[in-house]
């Protein structure tokens, strides 16, 4: 480590050393010139016949010469004209060269009128632009020169000609990309062609390279160039615009990067090696929600946090944002610990002050849920814990109902009983109109926040059966006076978005996994969609539900448009480098049970209304007898316990009236 920073060090002090001479340099080639530029005017003037030369006019210059020779310096320097990396000269450079040049000149004018002698018209004017050449071309001299010998080198060496490279947008950064590639000797690529939409820029050239069309003639110039590379450098575009162009590079062969960001324009960071590869969730075509956190932050500030299932792929990226906001305590709480121990092992390190507990247990077990709460009080609660795969949970019925209904009830019942104040159910859009044993239980879940909510606005708390009881905590709901769940204020809502990206067991991993592997990738139906979002966006939206919440609410995520999974499935081939169906093969498989073609939002009896987020909404929650639904969830426990997967679907249905299983389902139990 020691050795890396000496040589890094040495090589700084190398650059700076070598930077000086070089201003040196170029500061007495600067004096020389911008004084023989007004002496060779002169002498043009008077037939290149030095004899000729007035007296009085010579004694002008000469007397003149010294006041010029600082100022021009002092001008130069003060527009960084001896700062800059000629290898990389451009406009800009070009454009505060004429800026120094002028100046200067003017003061040349007024300054040897004013002080010693009015000077021949033609001696200003000739003396000024040979002034201007003279500087203006030792400094693009250099890139010039690096060009050739770079050109020179490579054909002399005799290697194969440099990458073809098309270049999308022809805007500032595209053109921060270009000279990168036309300077950079690391970079063996050429730009063969630029293209961009703006039709006042077809037919011209940048820096000697032709801006041929818009981006309906990708498919063309790709084949004509023989390019192999695509790089899209336009950074402000919105996402729409960005996923319909990459849709149309995604069927090209050529390998596929962009810039991440305009905020790289402003940092100076604009080079090829800034680049990103293009991902697939750069083809969903929408723009990513960008959500003001300072009022979340502000919220969780200070207070003691509980994140269940904080393992998890949500529940880990919760832990990550919740610990890089000052909360008083922050409870990783998983069943699995190799997912609690993989995401302390990055707190800790990244957060050394944070106060972090990391508990193993499951939400199924009351006891232990009753003691997390009893001893850290949390004041807020991400519940994340569920099993989410739709194939297994329809084998395993029981354990979908016992962990993901029950498990949430319990846990709700805990943090309602030890005065929490908001309680965050993560949902899924799987939840409305379930045709599946998980979406319906997620169903359930909701519905027990939603029941919690309205007892608890009622003044009935103490109406909500504690369904479980164990040793030492039998009078858990009642305090030392004998009242009931006075006070009781915890608000209770639920969070409701797609599939997301990235997750554990999602659709990319597994079509990644799959494509590695030299195929088949297996798509259960050409024509199922689904809507998609990625996990920062999903987090924000559970820790925006912690803030707006007001009790009872159901938040509903604006996904944009649904993306089919074929879809999905052949640009992860083609961004990987290889042909849908040649190289790689995509098989069906048929829908799974209870597997939908599409996933709503909402029910239809759901009306939506807004928030602060236009991305945001709020689902109009549906009315159903809570008491009925909280005596059921009785009979619903001991089946599920029971392991009754005759009787389960059925209860569930009674319970859940959208929900409506395959028929297949309905009393076959386990197969």
């Amino acid at each position: 480590m020691e050795t890396t920073e000496k040589n890094k060090e040495n090589k700084l002090g190398f650059l700076s050393k070598h930077w000086k001479i070089v201003s040196f340099y170029l500061i007495i080639y600067d004096i020389l010139m911008v004084n023989l530029s007004y002496f060779a005017a002169l002498w043009l003037r008077f037939d290149l016949n030095y004899t000729q030369i007035p007296e009085n006019f010579l004694q002008a210059w000469l007397r003149f010469t010294p006041i010029y020779a600082v100022f021009c310096v002092a001008v130069f320097w003060f527009l960084h004209l001896y700062q800059s990396l000629w290898r990389f000269a451009s406009y800009n450079e070009l454009a505060r060269t004429l800026t120094g040049s002028i100046i200067t000149s003017l003061f040349h004018i007024i300054g040897i009128t004013l002080l010693f002698q009015r000077m021949p018209i033609s001696y200003y004017f000739v003396g000024a632009m040979l002034q201007l050449i003279l500087v203006v071309s030792i400094r693009f001299v250099y890139r010039f020169y690096l060009l050739i010998k770079r050109d020179f080198v490579q054909r002399g060496s005799g290697e194969k000609e440099p990458t073809p490279v098309m270049l999308i947008g022809a805007g500032a950064a595209g053109q921060m990309i270009l000279r990168d590639i036309q300077s950079a000797h690391e970079i063996y690529e050429k730009v063969a062609c630029i293209i961009d939409d703006n039709p006042n820029k077809w037919g011209r050239y940048i820096d000697g390279v032709s801006v041929v069309g818009g981006r309906d003639r990708i498919m063309e110039f790709v084949e004509q160039y023989k390019v192999k590379k695509i790089y899209l450098a336009i950074p402000s575009a919105s996402m729409q615009v960005k996923r319909d162009i990459l849709t149309i590079c995604s069927q090209t062969e050529c390998e596929l990067k962009q810039l991440p960001g305009i905020y790289q324009i402003a940092t100076g960071e604009v080079s090829v090696s800034k680049m990103k590869n293009v991902s697939v969730e750069d083809l969903l075509g929408r723009e990513p929600i960008r959500a003001d956190m300072k009022e979340v932050f502000d919220f969780i500030f200070g207070k003691t946090v509980l994140v269940t299932g904080g393992g998890g792929s949500i529940g880990s990226e919760l832990c990550r944002q919740i610990a890089g906001h000052s909360p008083k305590r922050l409870i990783i709480f998983d069943v699995y610990e190799n997912n609690a121990y993989n995401i302390q092992l990055e707190l800790r390190e990244k957060y050394p002050r944070l106060d972090l507990v990391t508990l193993i247990g499951s939400v199924r077990d009351s006891r232990k849920m009753f003691e997390v709460f009893a001893e850290y009080r949390p004041e807020i609660v991400y519940h994340a814990a569920a099993h989410k795969h739709v194939p297994l949970m329809e084998d395993s019925p029981c354990e979908a109902i016992k962990n993901n209904a029950l498990g949430t009830y319990k846990t709700a019942y805990a943090a309602m009983v030890h005065g929490c104040e908001r309680f965050v159910l993560i949902s899924t859009d799987k939840a409305v109109n379930p045709t599946n044993i998980m979406g319906a239980s997620k169903r359930l879940c909701e519905m027990v926040i939603q029941s919690f909510d309205a007892k608890i606005k009622a003044g009935r708390a103490n109406e909500i059966p504690q369904l479980f009881t164990h040793r030492g905590f039998e009078n858990a709901d009642k305090d030392g006076s004998g009242h009931v769940f006075e006070g009781i204020k915890t608000e209770f809502v639920a969070v409701r978005f797609g599939n997301v990206l990235g997750s554990n067991g999602s659709v990319i991993p597994i079509f990644k996994s799959q494509i590695a592997k030299g195929g088949p990738v297996t798509v259960t139906h050409p024509e199922i969609i689904r809507y998609f979002m990625t996990i920062p966006e999903a987090v924000s939206l559970v820790l925006l539900a912690g803030t707006y919440a007001k009790g009872g609410e159901i938040f509903v995520l604006n996904m944009g448009s649904p993306v089919k999974i074929v879809d999905l499935a052949r640009n992860l081939i083609r961004l990987s480098g290889y042909k849908p169906d040649i190289d790689i093969k995509i098989e069906y498989t048929g829908l799974r049970p209870g597997e939908k073609l599409f996933e709503e939002k909402l029910m239809a009896e759901e009306g939506l209304k807004e928030t602060e987020n236009e991305m945001i909404h709020i689902g109009k929650p549906l009315e159903f007898d809570t008491d009925r639904f909280l005596s059921g969830l009785r009979r619903l426990m001991d089946a599920s316990y029971a392991n009754r997967e005759d009787d389960i679907r059925g209860l569930v249905q009674e319970m859940v009236v959208t929900y409506h299983p395959s028929e297949e389902k309905m009393g076959a139990g386990h197969h």
